[in-house]
Parts: structure tokens; C-alpha cells; sequence
């Protein structure tokens, strides 16, 4: 039988619409463990291809004859020989087109909301990742927010809905992943906007995000003075766009909330995370919709695939933000961190623009989960 190639978007669509599928996962175990394609309704089993060499026959009785089976490695390689070992054995099986590689990296565009005088909020899903980013559009103008280095999507997709981005901002200097913010910003001849405070070490010229100004998209305002939050880092900045949407950066998350110690700070800057959720943001209106720059765990998508909920709803069930006891939170914060992320010094620097590492660099750099958020 035939061995189909199943893209990143497929199998992200399978993922948001739920579907259930089997994946074999022919990676090494601790690969595996570490991180996968993750999805409600999916069930999995991890044999590495190095056991498969001399045939699959012993794994076919764990095989499903009732669901598509998806072969993942981490190129896509490997997953090809198996698929095809397990097509002359009659399954109907398919696999990841470009691998764990190409999961990492593709981004699902996911519109979340109207503007109220005309425009669209649109928010990029990076579901092998759990990164999230945004753009904002309004009378043919657009502004991103925590832009990945998949800066193509972007463009192109500005393009394709007949937007011209003009501004580009990074809520904070990221350490998980790389921006594509500045990149974007020189092709797209927009301003790149960066907190002060997160770029002291910077090497490249950019417009200082801080208080007390606001930028207009089109018709729309993206509010930026009430909500220096710093936290995460020093300089971590949220905004409220059309008075109606919460873009909390690495601050707080759907499930969980940001972690202070990738700048080696923890201890300095968990009051900081303190004063803005339980201060800054307990100011705010509970009706705004919470936009994260990242999600933790599968089960923090909505079922279009978004990641959102509104501010109050948050402060009643999210774990970070119900504890009474500041000694408490302190504890709960510095000793809960979980492991740092992948090459997340390296990606700061090259977020400062001290390295520029090629393409297949970059890949390795981010392979790996999100582990931006305490929890």
C-alpha cells in the first residue's frame, strides 16, 4: 500500500479538530519523553528505529487496524523506512513530512476577534512549540507582536489579507525561542520596538518600548502605559489592544504563569512577578481576553485551535495567581523552576544580536519544548 507524506499543517488541524490517530514514534526514548506531537486523542508508541532495522514484525500486534498510523522521527528519514516497512505488512500508515523539525516550526494562523472600529486580531499558533504570536490589523495596517523566526508567515500572510506591517514589537528579550521581529522590521521598513530595560546589551538600533506612549495601527490604539509588568524579565511589557485583548507576553498563561530566572534573576525578579499579577493586573478589567505569548500543555486550546481566556476567569483558576501568602508564592516560584529551555543563552544572544548562527543552527538551537512557565 501507498505511503503518504502528512504535513505539519495536517496533523495540526487532526490535532485542533481532535481527531484520533496513532503516532510511532521511532526516536530514541529520551527524545520522546522529552517532547512530542501532543494531542488529546492521540495514542502513541516509542520503539526507536535502531530496534526496527532488522523488521516490524514484533511491533504489528501493538499497531491499531483501526487508525491511521502516523510514523514520527526527527527528520523525517528514518519515519520513511519504517512507513514502508509497515505498508509491505499491509497497514495503511503515513509520516510527518520534515519530521520533528518541521513540527517545531510550523505556525497555524488563528483569527481570534474583530476590532470595534474595524480590523482583526489574528494569533499564530506554534503547536510543536507552544510559542504564540500576533498581529493586529486595522485599514491596512499591521503590527506584530513576538514574531518567531518564521518570518515568511508573516509577510506572506500580510500580503495575502493586503496588510503593510508597519510596527514590530517584542514584549521582552526571549530566551526560548529566536524573533523574527527585527528581521521583518528591516524588510518591511517598520518600526522595531524592544523594552529599554531588556536591551541594554543590545547591538542594533530600536524604538524604546516604554510607558506613557501609544501606538496607533489603522484605527487602532494598542494601549502600552498601564501595563509595564515586569516578571519574566526586567523589561517584560504587555498591552491592551481595542481596550478588549490582554497581551500578557511570558507574564501570565492560561494555566500557569512565567518564570523569572532565564537572565540567572530569579531571586531579584519574583517580587516583580508578584507586584504585576496580583497588583498591576488585579487593576484590570476581568473581561479582557487574555493573548499569552506561550502554552503550556495541549489541553489550553480552545476548540478553533486559539489560546485565550478572559482575565477574571484566571485569577479564580489559575494556580499562580490564588496564593494568599507571598512567602508562599516565593517558594512556589523559585523552587518549582522546571529545566531551562534549549540553548536559551545562546538564543538571548543572538536576540541581542551578538551571534548569527546559520539556519540549521537556529533549527537545532530551538528543538525541544516551551518551558517558559512555572507550574
Amino acid at each position: 500500500m501507498p505511503v503518504n507524506p502528512m504535513t505539519a499543517k495536517e496533523v495540526t488541524r487532526k490535532v485542533i479538530q481532535k481527531e484520533s490517530f496513532f503516532i510511532l514514534d521511532v526516536r530514541n526514548e529520551d527524545a520522546f519523553q522529552d517532547w512530542k506531537v501532543e494531542g488529546e486523542t492521540i495514542q502513541y508508541l516509542n520503539v526507536p528505529y535502531f530496534d526496527l532495522l532488522d523488521g516490524v514484525e514484533e511491533i504489528l500486534p501493538k499497531l491499531p487496524q483501526d487508525k491511521d498510523v502516523l510514523v514520527v522521527c526527527a527528520k523525517e528519514g528514518s519515519s520513511i523506512m519504517v512507513a514502508d516497512m509497515l505498508s509491505e505488512e499491509g497497514l495503511t500508515v503515513s509520516y510527518l513530512q520534515g519530521g520533528m523539525k518541521a513540527w517545531s516550526e510550523h505556525l497555524e494562523p488563528v483569527k481570534v476577534g474583530d476590532l470595534k472600529d474595524g480590523g482583526e486580531l489574528y494569533q499564530f499558533v506554534r503547536i510543536g512549540k507552544g510559542c504564540l504570536s500576533y498581529m493586529v490589523v486595522s485599514n491596512g495596517e499591521a503590527a506584530l507582536i513576538d514574531s518567531t523566526r518564521m518570518t515568511d508567515v508573516y509577510t506572506d500572510f500580510a500580503q495575502e489579507i493586503g496588510a503593510t506591517i508597519t510596527h514590530v514589537f517584542d514584549t521582552h528579550l526571549h530566551a526560548d525561542h529566536i524573533s523574527g521581529g527585527r528581521k521583518i522590521a528591516e524588510a518591511a521598513n517598520a518600526t522595531y520596538w524592544l523594552p529599554p530595560k531588556d536591551a541594554q546589551d543590545v547591538t542594533f538600533s530600536y524604538q524604546p518600548l516604554e510607558e506613557g506612549q501609544d501606538v496607533t495601527i489603522g484605527k487602532t490604539t494598542i494601549n502600552i502605559q498601564p501595563l509595564y509588568s515586569p516578571g519574566h524579565t526586567i523589561g517584560s511589557t504587555s498591552f491592551i489592544v481595542d481596550k478588549s485583548y490582554l497581551l500578557s507576553g511570558d507574564i501570565l498563561f492560561i494555566d500557569s504563569i512565567g518564570r523569572p530566572d532565564l537572565a540567572g534573576l530569579a531571586e531579584d525578579w519574583v517580587g516583580d512577578l508578584r507586584e504585576t499579577l496580583y497588583t498591576r493586573y488585579k487593576e484590570l478589567s476581568d473581561e479582557l481576553i487574555v493573548l499569552p505569548a506561550h502554552f503550556m500543555i495541549i489541553k489550553e486550546l480552545n476548540e478553533d485551535g486559539s489560546v485565550s481566556e478572559k482575565l477574571g476567569t484566571l485569577f479564580a483558576k489559575n494556580h499562580g495567581l490564588t496564593i494568599a501568602d507571598e512567602a508562599e508564592f516565593r517558594e512556589m516560584v523559585t523552587g518549582n523552576l522546571p529545566p531551562q529551555p534549549n540553548a536559551y543563552q545562546e538564543i538571548r544572544e543572538m536576540n541581542m544580536g551578538k551571534i548569527s548562527p546559520d539556519e540549521e543552527q537556529q533549527r537545532e538551537m530551538e528543538i525541544g519544548p516551551n518551558r517558559c512557565a512555572v507550574r
